[in-house]
């Protein structure tokens, strides 16, 4: 009998009221349902972490998610944070060692915005703090003043690498994509090879440089209603088609 796929979300640290909350975006958790996945299992982000190596065996994919924290600069960079800026140590702690034992025990990875980041970072790379600060790149923040299908909405072209794993989804070298980040790539990771660019030339998505474990990475939102945008569908079906061949393998 063939397995659901078992699919890891990392959660986000979240304080309701007085109490902390682990919690992640029920869209994440709709798009790994809706487009034929697996089943979502959530990961609480705790510090001390979890046995992430053990959690990993009994999985077939890992999510990273979105979040409105950022990774604290201190794992790749001597710079401060800029006041204001939320963090979440206990996600930090779990989503990058996460990323390296995801590696190393071959288990498929999608990674969406902050998780994108997660990747890079992971893997020695760095990141702009403030991309609306760092010429020549564009604000690629959304605006909050607006309702969502208008945030969500795909608002910049990107540049698909050729023979890419995105240019053959896409049929296309360009693709129309939303934008909601403040942070991007500095430099990019180890072993990681660049999907997209933004027309100012700011990373939107990366792969690992090895066909297995599939490790794909965007910087956009494609779980935004997914199952309205082929582009976005075909993201998560390359991710179902990789945790399924996990499953398989492990029954």
């Amino acid at each position: 009998m063939r397995r659901y796929p078992l699919i890891g979300l990392p959660t986000d640290c979240k304080r309701i009221g007085p109490h902390p909350f682990q919690a992640v975006g029920e869209k994440y958790i709709r798009a790994v349902l809706d487009t034929g996945v697996g089943t979502p299992v959530l990961l609480p982000s705790l510090q001390p972490t979890l046995p992430l190596a053990e959690l990993l065996d009994d999985l077939d994919g890992l999510l990273l998610t979105g979040s409105y924290s950022n990774i604290e600069p201190h794992h790749y960079s001597d710079e401060p944070s800029w006041d204001g800026n939320v963090h979440d140590p206990g996600r930090d702690a779990t989503t990058l060692s996460l990323v390296r034992l995801a590696i190393e025990k071959h288990v498929p990875i999608l990674a969406v915005c902050r998780g994108f980041q997660e990747v890079n970072v992971a893997l020695g790379g760095s990141l702009l703090q403030r991309v609306h600060e760092s010429p020549p790149h564009f604000d690629h923040r959304e605006d909050t003043s607006q309702p969502l299908d208008i945030q969500y909405a795909p608002v910049h072209e990107v540049v698909l690498s050729a023979d890419g794993w995105l240019a053959g989804l896409a049929g296309s070298d360009r693709a129309m994509v939303n934008s909601l980040h403040g942070q991007g790539i500095r430099q990019l990771g180890r072993d990681l090879i660049v999907e997209a660019r933004a027309a100012d030339g700011l990373i939107e998505a990366i792969r690992l440089d090895a066909p297995d474990p599939f490790l794909l990475a965007v910087q956009w939102h494609p779980e935004w209603k997914v199952r309205e945008n082929a582009f976005y569908t075909g993201i998560f079906r390359l991710f179902a088609a990789a945790a399924r061949k996990r499953a398989d393998h492990r029954i």
